[in-house]
């Protein structure tokens, strides 16, 4: 059993998808827990490419397979996870805020989000205020975590926290913030809770959050 586990994390963190897949499906015959398949093969293995890309001995390139094949496992184990009624750590509603259509780092905040355990609703690039607000209340959210790589988009962060305001959820939510142009004193400045500078650091924020 403990071998099956060993092979999910090294796959992960060797980013290869395929035996990630063949690994967790031969853990699921084996009915090894989804639970535990989740916790100890595939958590363990992304926390410790977090670790890895902190030292600088991974990069975004190397984060990106190892998450990819951290999705692979997901898309199997996800149903037996239902099943098993295993609560996510939170939901995340993820997005890259109006005007911009950049979304790589988006995309690896939310698959290290997916491997520390949380349920993201990703809404996608150029998402307006009204978006996040709707997602937030949908799906009863904990957390929103917002994207720009533009300075000239920068600015619809600040909105989408007022829009929150007016819908009575501010106070119900976290909000952190990122991407290139974003500073820890701008996200003080707009009133966010947090800020990540890059996807490693945002899971461990979003960890922070709930813990």
């Amino acid at each position: 059993m403990e071998e099956i586990i060993q092979k999910i994390s090294e796959s992960v963190l060797e980013g290869d998808r395929e035996m990630a897949m063949e690994a967790v499906q031969e853990a699921i015959d084996a009915k090894i827990p989804a639970e535990k398949i989740l916790k100890e093969g595939m958590m363990t293995a992304m926390s410790e490419a977090g670790k890895l890309f902190e030292e600088g001995e991974y990069f975004v390139p190397e984060l990106l397979v190892a998450a990819r094949a951290m999705q692979g496992g997901m898309e199997l184990l996800k149903p037996l996870l239902v099943a098993e009624d295993v609560e996510p750590v939170g939901k995340v509603v993820i997005g890259t805020v109006k005007g911009d259509l950049h979304d790589i780092g988006k995309n690896l905040v939310g698959m290290m989000l997916e491997g520390a355990g949380f349920e993201v609703i990703d809404l996608g690039t150029d998402v307006d205020a009204e978006k996040f607000v709707e997602a937030v209340k949908t799906n009863n959210a904990h957390m929103v975590g917002m994207s720009a790589l533009l300075t000239t988009t920068m600015s619809n962060m600040p909105s989408t926290i007022e829009a929150l305001k007016q819908a009575g959820l501010r106070e119900s939510v976290k909000v952190m913030v990122g991407g290139a142009p974003v500073t820890e004193s701008f996200a003080q400045q707009i009133g966010a809770d947090g800020y990540a500078p890059d996807a490693s650091q945002a899971a461990k924020l979003a960890l922070s959050y709930v813990s």
